[in-house]
C-alpha cells in the first residue's frame, strides 16, 4: 500500500465501525468509460476499483500477495503463470468467479475490438489455458518482469465473463467486489450500491464480507471552488484534489482532515511532440526546457504541496534514478534565447513572438474539460518572455482523444500512476502511440529507448534493470522529450466523520473498509 499521511490532530478517532450511509465524493476528472480494461484514467481507476476485484494486492513495492487468486507459481523462464483461484465467489449478476472468468478477462484486454488504452499492461500476453474451475494457467510470449503487479491494478481487475459477451453498446462494469453499478452520468455521477453478497477482500484489509457503507456516489465537480465549498458545508464527505491554496486551512480546521500519497510513476509533465512541427526540433523542445521556472511555478500554484519534480520518475518508483536531473535544462532564460537563435528564430514581431521566413513560433496545446489551466497558463507566461506563443484551444473530451490519436497538437500534459519502471515504457516506446493503447505522448521513436525499455522489461537481474532504466530517464530529459513539473501527489480532503480509507499501490483510494461515523 502506498504510504498515507494525515494532517495533524485531526485523524477520527478509532471506534467500531458503523455500517450504513452514503459516501458523497466530489471527483475532479471525466471518464469516457467505466470499462477498466480500456481507460488508464485515475477517475476511471478511482471509482471501478470498488466495482472490481483483482488476481492479486501489491501490498508493498514487489510484494504481491493473495487476491482473488489464493495462490500461484512461475516457470522457470518466466513465462508460465499457474493460478490457484477462490471458491465460492460470483460475479454481481449472478455468474460464478471461475477459470473461464479470468481467460474471457484477460482475452478482453488484447481483443482489438476493446480498443484498450491498457494494452502494454499484457502486450506480452500470449493465451489462457483453463486447467479446471479454479485453475487457470497464463503463457506470455516473453518473460514480463512486471507481471504480478500489473495484474494487481484495476486495469486488468477480473470482469464477468456474461457481461463481456454482450455488445459493447449493452456494457455495463459486473465484477466481484464489494460495491455493484446502479447507475452512471458521464458527465455527473456514478452511483454505487453495497454488494451484500462480498466475500473476496484482499490480503491486508481490515475487514471481511461486506463494505460498511451502504452507498458510494461520485459526483463530477471540475471546479476546485465548488468542490471545496461542497466538502466544507457538508454536501459531501470526501473531494479528490483538494485545491493547494486550501490545503492548510482545511489541516487546521476542526472537523476536517487532509488525507495524502505520494503517487509512483511518470511525474505530472509536459510531453513535447517530437514527431511533427516545430517541437520536432531539439532545439525548440530545450529552448521550453530552460524558458520554464518550474521551482516558481511550483511554489507559486502548489505553495509547497508539491514537490518539484526534477525527474520523469516519481521518487517513490522503483529504480529512480535521481542523478537524471543533471540531464534536465535548469530554468536559464538566456540559454533559451540562444537556443532558439541557433534554430533560426532570430526575429520577433510586433507582439513580442519569434518568426522565421515569416511563420511565428506558435506552438498548440489543446486544453479539456477538468485539464489543469492554473500550470498551463503560467508556462505560457514563461514562455511568451523569451518569444514562444502557447496557444490553448478549448475542447472537448472526444476531440482531445482524437488529437492524441493522430498526434494533432505540440504539447499535451498529465502523469501515469504505476508503481513500476516499466511505465517508462508505455511513456516512451515507440510502438505505445495513444493510438494503439499507449501513453507515448511524446511520439518519441528510438531504437536506441526501445532497446532500454526492453532490457529493463525482460531481465531478472535488478542490478540490469536499474542500470536500462537509468539510461532512459537520462535520455528523455537531454532529448527534452518531455518537462517534469512536481511529483504528483494525491490529496483527499474529507470531513472527520469517514474512517477507515486506506491507499493502494499507486496511491489509489481504497474505500472497502471506509465507515462513516454518526
Amino acid at each position: 500500500m502506498a504510504a498515507c499521511t494525515s494532517s495533524p490532530g485531526t485523524e477520527p478517532t478509532d471506534g467500531e465501525p458503523v455500517k450504513g450511509g452514503t459516501l458523497t465524493y466530489l471527483i475532479n476528472q471525466a471518464t469516457i468509460t467505466l470499462d477498466p480494461a480500456v481507460s488508464p484514467g485515475n477517475a476511471t481507476a478511482l471509482m471501478t476499483r470498488n466495482i472490481f476485484d483483482s488476481l492479486v494486492v501489491q501490498t508493498e513495492p514487489g510484494t504481491f500477495k493473495p487476491w482473488l487468486a489464493t495462490s500461484w507459481t512461475i516457470s522457470e523462464d518466466g513465462t508460465v503463470y499457474t493460478f490457484e483461484l477462490k471458491d465460492g465467489v460470483k460475479f454481481h449478476d449472478g455468474t460464478p468467479f471461475t477459470a473461464e472468468a479470468v481467460k474471457a478477462a484477460l482475452d478482453h484486454i488484447v481483443d482489438p475490438e476493446t480498443k484498450s488504452q491498457n494494452t502494454i499492461l499484457l502486450g506480452i500476453y500470449d493465451h489462457s489455458r483453463v486447467i479446471d474451475d479454479l485453475t487457470v494457467e497464463v503463457t506470455l510470449s516473453q518473460p514480463f518482469r512486471p507481471f504480478l503487479e500489473t495484474l494487481s491494478g484495476t486495469e486488468l481487475a477480473i470482469q464477468s465473463p456474461a457481461q463481456l459477451a454482450l455488445p459493447a453498446a449493452d456494457y455495463k462494469p459486473v465484477g466481484t467486489g464489494p460495491f455493484s453499478y446502479v447507475s452512471w452520468d458521464q458527465q455527473k455521477m456514478l452511483v454505487l450500491d453495497r454488494n451484500p453478497d462480498y466475500s473476496s477482500p484482499p490480503t491486508g484489509a481490515a475487514h471481511e464480507g461486506p463494505a460498511y457503507l451502504e452507498q458510494l456516489r461520485f459526483d463530477l465537480v471540475t471546479e476546485d471552488a465548488t468542490r471545496y465549498g461542497a466538502l466544507t458545508n457538508g454536501e459531501a464527505q470526501a473531494i479528490a484534489a483538494v485545491p493547494a491554496a486550501d490545503v492548510e486551512t482545511l489541516t487546521s480546521t476542526a472537523g476536517f482532515q487532509v488525507l495524502t500519497a505520494s503517487v509512483p510513476g511518470v511525474n505530472y509533465s509536459l510531453f513535447f511532440n517530437s514527431s511533427r512541427g516545430l517541437t520536432s526540433g531539439l532545439r525548440i523542445r530545450q529552448a521550453l526546457q530552460a524558458a520554464t521556472d518550474v521551482p516558481a511555478i511550483v511554489k507559486n500554484v502548489y505553495f509547497g504541496t508539491y514537490e518539484v519534480a526534477t525527474n520523469v520518475l516519481g521518487p517513490a518508483t522503483a529504480s529512480y534514478d535521481a542523478s537524471a536531473a543533471n540531464s534536465l535544462q535548469g530554468y536559464d532564460p538566456d540559454k533559451a534565447v540562444h537556443l532558439l537563435e541557433e534554430a533560426g528564430w532570430t526575429e520577433t514581431n510586433a507582439d513580442g513572438y519569434r518568426t522565421k521566413d515569416g511563420q511565428e513560433l506558435e506552438l498548440v496545446w489543446p486544453s479539456y474539460l477538468g485539464a489543469n489551466t492554473i500550470v498551463p497558463e503560467a508556462v505560457q507566461a514563461d514562455a511568451k518572455k523569451v518569444g514562444i506563443k502557447i496557444t490553448r484551444p478549448n475542447v472537448d473530451v472526444a476531440t482531445v482523444i482524437s488529437r492524441l490519436e493522430s498526434g494533432d497538437y505540440d504539447i499535451m500534459d498529465g502523469n501515469i500512476s504505476r508503481s513500476d519502471p516499466d511505465v517508462l515504457r508505455d511513456a516512451f516506446n515507440s510502438e505505445r502511440s495513444y493510438a494503439v493503447g499507449g501513453w507515448n505522448l511524446s511520439r518519441v521513436n528510438s531504437d536506441e529507448l526501445d532497446q532500454w525499455l526492453d532490457a529493463g522489461l525482460t531481465t531478472n537481474d535488478q542490478d540490469v534493470a536499474d542500470k536500462s532504466y537509468a539510461q532512459v530517464q537520462k535520455k528523455v530529459l537531454a532529448d527534452a522529450h518531455v518537462l517534469p513539473i512536481f511529483v504528483y501527489q494525491y490529496i483527499l480532503g474529507a470531513s472527520d466523520a469517514l474512517h477507515g480509507v486506506t491507499f493502494g499501490a499507486t496511491a489509489q483510494p481504497l474505500l472497502y473498509d471506509a465507515w462513516l461515523s454518526e
